[in-house]
């Protein structure tokens, strides 16, 4: 893991791969560990570099106050397409999860000279907040429960895994797999205080982004191919919201995760890749 600087922001990075390997660059949602090691490596194997990254305010990206956010979230688009350009030197095959999935597509439409190929894993089209009246929003019961449960001491390392297991059970996820995945992220994050802690684990700065304006209409204009991943049992962005993404950009195939809910499973590593490495070539142009 390394930084890489575009302009006055540091972004943390992980690459797989050899570097003369077409890029695939993959939009963390907050941080790069919401993609899993296995799939990275999977991708890496078909001759691709990969390079996970985190947004601004997590991991080992530039942090100031995320409780006081001085960025859009076209700032966060811009980052990616300026951070593909300092890669690549050629169009990068552009992956964003969840959160990282709504900074992909504004990215793709903003700065389509820098991509080649889009996959969108578990995201929709619309700023968090309330969604368009023909898009399903967070499961009530589900959120309920997961808001019901009291905040973990977030200056407590062992409190936060535990946190992050019992979130992941309610959501349909692996708990094992969460609690390992938020002991790495605290130990990435750069320092222990609340709100930084918050931001790595809950990717709290986006209830705060700047979202404005809206793209989803803008989503026709996307002419690079496309790949929805959407796990049938997610709970926190119902899968109406990918197959709405797939019908909206033209030509998009939808991959459903029938036995996934909202995070990326290690077990779909080999079916998410395949279609991914599918979607631009064997020789990643």
């Amino acid at each position: 893991m390394t930084t890489i600087q575009v302009d006055d922001i540091a972004l943390g990075i992980e690459s797989f791969g050899g570097e003369g390997d077409p890029l695939v660059l993959l939009v963390g949602g907050t941080t790069m560990l919401s993609w899993p090691d296995t799939l990275c490596a999977r991708l890496a194997a078909g001759g691709r570099r990969v390079v996970r990254y985190d947004l601004r305010d997590s991991g080992a990206s530039t942090t100031k106050d995320p409780e006081a956010l001085g960025y859009t979230l076209r700032d966060l688009a811009s980052d990616a397409a300026r951070l593909a350009d300092a890669l690549g030197g050629r169009p990068a095959h552009l992956a964003g999860v969840g959160v990282g999935g709504m900074v992909a597509q504004v990215a793709v439409l903003d700065r389509p000279d820098a991509f080649r190929a889009l996959t969108l894993v578990g995201t929709r089209s619309v700023a968090p907040g309330p969604p368009d009246d023909d898009l399903p929003d967070h499961d009530r019961a589900t959120m309920g429960r997961l808001f019901a449960r009291p905040m973990p001491d977030w200056a407590d390392r062992e409190a936060v895994a535990a946190f992050a297991a019992t979130g992941a059970e309610i959501l349909g996820d692996d708990p094992a797999a969460a609690r390992a995945r938020a002991l790495r992220v605290w130990d990435r994050a750069p320092d222990a205080s609340p709100p930084v802690q918050m931001a790595n684990h809950l990717g709290m700065v986006f209830s705060r982004l700047d979202c404005t304006p809206r793209w989803r209409e803008r989503l026709p204009e996307i002419g690079l191919p496309t790949l929805v991943v959407h796990g049938r049992h997610d709970r926190f962005f119902p899968v109406g919201n990918g197959e709405a993404l797939a019908r909206e950009i033209p030509g998009a195939r939808l991959l459903v995760l029938e036995e996934a809910a909202t995070a990326i499973p290690d077990r779909a590593a080999e079916e998410i890749a395949a279609a991914m490495l599918g979607l631009d070539g064997d020789d990643g142009r």
